[in-house]
C-alpha cells in the first residue's frame, strides 16, 4: 500500500502553492507596470533569457551535439523570433545527434 509522511506531503503542497503564487503574482503585477522604454525591452527579453537558462545546464553537462546546438540557438536568438529559435534548436540537436552519434 502507498503511504506518505504527512510532513513530506505538507512540504510538497507548500512548495506547489509557493510556485504557483509566484507565477500568478508575476502575471498580476506586470499588468500594473506601464510597458514603455526600458521596461518594454526588458520584458521582451524575458522569453529568450528563460530559454537560455533552461538549456544552458544541458548544453554544458551533455555531449557535443547539445553544446553546438546551444551555441546555434544563442546566435539565432540575437536576430530571430523565439519560435524560430526553438525550431532551430530542436532541428540542430536532432541533426547533430545523428551526425555525431
Amino acid at each position: 500500500m502507498f503511504s506518505v509522511d504527512p510532513h513530506t506531503l505538507a512540504a510538497i503542497l507548500a512548495m506547489g502553492v509557493a510556485t504557483y503564487a509566484t507565477r500568478l503574482a508575476g502575471l498580476v503585477l506586470v499588468r500594473h507596470i506601464p510597458a514603455t522604454g526600458r521596461v518594454k525591452a526588458a520584458l521582451e527579453a524575458v522569453p529568450a533569457a528563460v530559454l537560455m537558462a533552461v538549456i544552458a545546464p544541458v548544453a554544458i553537462a551533455t555531449g557535443p551535439a547539445e553544446t553546438i546546438a546551444a551555441a546555434l540557438c544563442a546566435l539565432a536568438a540575437t536576430r530571430l523570433p523565439l519560435i524560430v529559435v526553438v525550431a532551430i534548436g530542436v532541428a540542430s540537436v536532432v541533426g547533430l545527434r545523428m551526425a555525431l552519434g
